[in-house]
């Protein structure tokens, strides 16, 4: 394989991955760690990755861009299918409220919503309020706001304020990144300023986040790692990072 064909190699599968290993990709490629390092030096240059400690991660992983919804829900979707469901532990029982934040994670925990118990549901979602408002025992309250295309979600100073009033029993939150130095983070300052008020208003934060997302670091942050109680997530999250969540009191769940 020329060199061009190895990186654009290199940069596609980084970009589906979301991060990757210097070993990883010489291992993949048959090449030397070193030259894996340069490839990553083109690659960084060119804008199409950011070069990390071991390793890269996908240009977006830094920047204000956002992949659609509808692009997210292909990806890795095997793991959220294991993090919803081992999300389902979490639920409070009957006549709990939660809330469900946008995202691919927290409506695949919609679907399995269960229909034994009454629940009432807060969410920002516009797909996720379709999902759930047909049920007999879920109370949906959709949280006001515009909506982004990105996103489909309700975002604005009217959805933060609806909040300040509001109280759930636990927010099941997404996150665009999720890193040791940044804490939570997404591109949006709007998505932002909804998702913290949605941890201010829940008693217990439970994070729904692939393995893709650790060591990433989007432009807004809207939690410390503090803030939140539990992180599921699934076998290929770094174990350096779950340790260290977990001596920060945060409760991690390999689903």
């Amino acid at each position: 394989m020329y060199a061009v064909e190895r990186q654009q190699a290199i940069a596609e599968l980084v970009a589906q991955r979301g991060r990757l290993s210097v070993n990883e990709l010489a291992e993949e490629y048959g090449v030397t760690t070193e030259t894996v390092r340069r490839d990553l030096d083109v690659l960084e240059q060119a804008g199409l990755l950011k070069r990390v400690h071991g390793g890269a991660v996908r240009a977006q992983s830094v920047t204000a861009l956002e992949l659609a919804l509808t692009e997210r829900t292909r990806e890795h979707t095997g793991e959220k299918d294991l993090i919803a469901k081992a999300a389902v532990g979490f639920l409070p029982q009957a006549n709990g409220a939660i809330i469900l934040d946008a995202g691919t994670s927290t409506g695949r925990l919609a679907a399995l919503l269960p229909g034994d118990r009454p629940l009432t549901v807060l969410t920002n979602s516009v797909p996720i309020a379709a999902r759930v408002a047909g049920s007999q025992t879920i109370a949906l309250n959709l949280l006001p706001g515009r909506v982004r295309p990105t996103t489909q979600a309700a975002v604005g100073e009217e959805m933060v304020a609806a909040l300040s009033v509001l109280r759930a029993d636990v927010a099941f939150m997404g996150t665009n990144g999720l890193s040791l130095g940044h804490g939570l983070s997404t591109p949006d300052p709007s998505e932002a300023a909804g998702k913290k008020a949605m941890i201010a208003s829940a008693h217990r934060v439970v994070v729904l986040a692939d393995s893709s997302k650790f060591g990433v670091e989007t432009t807004v942050r809207f939690a410390a790692l503090t803030d939140i109680d539990v992180v599921i997530t699934d076998a290929a999250a770094p174990e350096d990072q779950v340790a260290a969540l977990r001596e920060l009191g945060v409760e991690v769940v390999v689903a």
